[in-house]
């Protein structure tokens, strides 16, 4: 007799490898257990693969759905994506409360701190400026027009160590790096 059809409970992501590898020889059925327990019989670790198969054969359980491999990548993408923006907005929020700390007032002028012209600044500051007006004039695009009210939020106490401005800011640039990359292959 052929095997035609291989019928798996859904347990955690334990069914994943083997319902992947199966997927590609024969029809393979992801089932839920719960439906499966609210069919009458006895069901014990030991006979789980004998119930599963005389369930199935006897027409009692019907497949939950997976999606086919394309579709399961963009989610993983999807998903991936998703954890990096909450990764950079986290970053985002640390850099913010840091500066608050140093009475800089950064993100009050600028709509957010991922702007070029944000980053020029924070570089400039990790290299040892701290001439509000100097490091104001490093702006760049729309946010030119306040650069009065640029000097006046970059007044402030801005002495932490450098490396711990420089690794919150290049993760803060990975994050946002892997993102996008992540965003051109899901397109």
């Amino acid at each position: 007799m052929l095997v035609t059809i291989a019928a798996m409970e859904s347990t955690s992501t334990y069914w994943k490898p083997p319902f992947y590898c199966l997927e590609e020889v024969m029809e393979v059925w992801l089932l839920n257990a719960a439906q499966m327990k609210a069919v009458p019989g006895r069901k014990t670790d030991v006979r789980d693969a004998e119930w599963i198969a005389q369930l199935l054969e006897h027409g009692l359980l019907a497949p939950s759905f997976v999606p086919p491999p394309p579709i399961r990548f963009l989610r993983m993408l999807t998903r991936y994506r998703m954890q990096l923006m909450g990764d950079r907005t986290r970053e985002c929020i640390r850099l913010e409360m840091m500066l608050e700390d140093a009475s800089i007032k950064l993100f009050t002028v600028a709509s957010t701190l991922t702007t070029v012209s944000v980053r020029v600044i924070l570089a400039a500051m990790i290299e040892g400026e701290r001439d509000p007006v100097v490091l104001a004039q490093l702006a760049k695009g729309k946010i030119r027009r306040k650069i009065p009210d640029l000097a006046q939020a970059l007044e402030g106490h801005f002495e932490p160590p450098r490396v711990w401005w420089r690794v919150l800011i290049s993760t803060g640039e990975w994050s946002h790096a892997c993102t996008e990359e992540v965003q051109r292959r899901a397109a």
